[in-house]
């Protein structure tokens, strides 16, 4: 070939064929004798059906535009609504050709129609040909959330609950940068904290051995603990460039934008119903069942009809031995793991894992050492912006806080610098999953300070509460008539609430299941928040256990009578007198003293 005139193989069809035409013509002629030999560029195209006249045509054409807004319907349905648009556009004149010719003329302009509908619908959207081109770590990172295949216990009432796993998943070397493990559902403040453990190295765990270090070469791994305050683990960290997701709520909101713009990320939500846009997370979600999750005690399937006998009997995994195991595996095995249909264009047949990908790119481009400061927690939390009060502090989400906060002092009564939409009003961060505290950035010296629910008892802990609670207890509140002029008023019905007092209706074996998940899922996300929030400004210790609830509970209970004792007794009252004295005062025969009278005389009434 190489020697054939090049006019004569243009003549003959061949001045474009190379070696790797001829593997595919010779696979083709395998498959489909010398007829897989010929160039469909050379061959006559179809004619069509003569039976399918301008009319007929028409028809297909509207049903299936009709078809795609309904659900889905067969192939004999189909038929008769061509029928019925014939009739009724062209008259009974038209003939309209059998079954077998629509159904087949059907396959050939629009396929098999075997997806389902919804996908049927999606790709019958034009969303143009833009493609991205992912040449470097953090170029694009994709996040999804999936239920967790496995029934685990939580830590609370060892009780069986489903859990969300959410993934962060960088698109150029596909490792596992970040996950959470979220009781039933996530929401933003979560997310948000799933982006900042993308920023900030994981340290190593008690059990860790050293082939789970930092591995990438280029920096060595003293240099990285020195930056980071702690030995880091073999898992990659950087800022991300474009964050990649679904449509759904915890990702389309105003926080999770304003959480972007902090970052200085740029959101890329993928086309409705286009999983294909981000493929990789969704087979990394595989990866990670077929690998680890269907080994496990209480996996369930993926469906109802995959499921075992007694999946939430099977469970013997709490949330947080699930959340170490999946952290090792991801570190141990998921970033050294080979991967075959993700090889790199620039060596297609080497063997590579994430790993060595980040390791290549390393090396090529240099890895960023910029760990985040710890404050970052502060600034990703949802905002309020509320004046600071003389008296009672400042009021987020119906309670107030700060009332007794020195570093409000300056601040209370004034208007803050602030312009616009939130003009003169100060900005609190809140963590819903932990209500107990907010904080606030001192503007003298940009330090953030814990400001403390007023019902708080001093030197007292109570069990946590998320922003769900404090709407009930508000409701609650509201249903009784309650009116309260503190809020150390709500604190009884907060603590009746969070079902941690000592009645018969409060023990956990009288709890419906719903009540024990929603309480064990309010400390899972209370203790996310503890392990999140800096050690510079250490939160109260969530309650681990029903027996440390009830305990501080109880003193919580005791703190609050003793508190209002002390409010209704302004004196110290005085003793009471002695029983000789009681008899002395109302009895008719006097008892004599003690003592006889100075003559030695018995006094009158007595006797000798």
């Amino acid at each position: 070939m190489r020697t054939l005139d090049r006019r004569d193989a243009k003549l003959l069809g061949l001045e474009s064929v190379s070696e790797r035409t001829l593997r595919r013509m010779a696979a083709e002629q395998r498959e489909h004798g010398v007829m897989g030999l010929a160039d469909g560029r050379w061959t006559a195209p179809r004619r069509g059906h003569k039976s399918i006249t301008p009319q007929v045509a028409e028809a297909i054409h509207a049903v299936h535009a009709e078809s795609l807004h309904r659900s889905r319907l067969s192939m004999k349905t189909k038929e008769r609504m061509i029928h019925q648009y014939v009739r009724e556009k062209f008259g009974p004149a038209v003939t309209v050709p059998h079954y077998t010719t629509l159904a087949g003329v059907w396959k050939e302009w629009f396929g098999p129609q075997g997806a389902r509908q919804r996908y049927v619908r999606s790709a019958a959207l034009e969303t143009g040909k833009a493609s991205v081109t992912i040449t470097r770590p953090g170029q694009v990172v994709v996040l999804d959330t999936t239920p967790l295949p496995v029934k685990v216990l939580d830590d609370v009432f060892s009780a069986p609950i489903s859990v969300d796993l959410t993934l962060a998943l960088d698109a150029h070397t596909h490792s596992l940068v970040a996950f959470r493990l979220t009781p039933v559902s996530d929401s933003s403040v979560e997310v948000a904290m799933l982006l900042r453990d993308v920023l900030l190295p994981l340290p190593m765990r008690p059990g860790w051995g050293p082939e789970m270090e930092w591995p990438y070469p280029g920096v060595p791994a003293a240099l990285v603990a020195e930056f980071a305050g702690h030995p880091v683990a073999g898992r990659p960290f950087f800022a991300p460039e474009t964050v990649t997701s679904d449509h759904g709520s915890v990702y389309k909101n105003h926080h999770l934008v304003r959480v972007a713009r902090t970052l200085g990320v740029d959101l890329l939500p993928a086309r409705m119903m286009r999983p294909s846009d981000k493929a990789a997370c969704e087979r990394a979600f595989a990866g990670i069942q077929s690998l680890l999750l269907e080994l496990l005690l209480g996996y369930r399937g993926v469906d109802v009809a995959d499921r075992g006998v007694d999946p939430e009997g099977d469970a013997v995994w709490t949330v947080q031995e699930m959340e170490h195991l999946l952290a090792t595996w991801t570190v141990k095995v998921w970033q050294n793991r080979r991967l075959d249909q993700y090889a790199p264009a620039w060596d297609p047949g080497g063997r590579h894992s994430p790993n060595t990908l980040f390791a290549a790119a390393a090396a090529r481009d240099g890895i960023c050492l910029e760990i985040p400061k710890p404050d970052l927690y502060y600034e990703l939390l949802p905002t309020h912006f509320v004046n600071i009060t003389s008296r009672r502090g400042v009021k987020i989400g119906g309670l107030w806080y700060g009332a007794h906060a020195q570093v409000l002092h300056p601040y209370r009564g004034r208007a803050s610098g602030r312009s616009g939409k939130h003009r003169g009003k100060w900005a609190i961060g809140r963590d819903p999953r932990d209500c107990r505290e907010v904080f606030f950035e001192d503007p003298a010296d940009g330090q953030w300070h814990a400001l403390r629910w007023n019902g708080l008892p001093a030197a007292e802990d109570v069990p946590a509460f998320s922003d769900a609670r404090v709407r009930e207890v508000l409701r609650q509140a509201a249903h009784t008539g309650l009116i309260p002029q503190d809020d150390r008023e709500l604190l009884p019905v907060l603590l009746d609430l969070v079902a941690a007092r000592t009645p018969v209706d409060a023990w956990p074996s009288q709890m419906s299941r719903a009540e024990r998940t929603e309480r064990a899922r309010e400390l899972a996300r209370a203790r996310s928040a503890q392990r999140d929030r800096p050690t510079a400004c250490p939160p109260p210790a969530p309650a681990g256990d029903v027996a440390e609830v009830s305990q501080q509970v109880n003193k919580a209970v005791r703190e609050d009578r003793r508190r209002r004792r002390e409010a209704a007794v302004t004196r110290r009252p005085e003793p009471p007198p002695l029983l000789g004295d009681v008899l002395r005062g109302q009895h008719l025969f006097l008892l004599p003293g003690e003592d006889d009278s100075a003559d030695g005389t018995v006094p009158s009434g007595g006797s000798s």
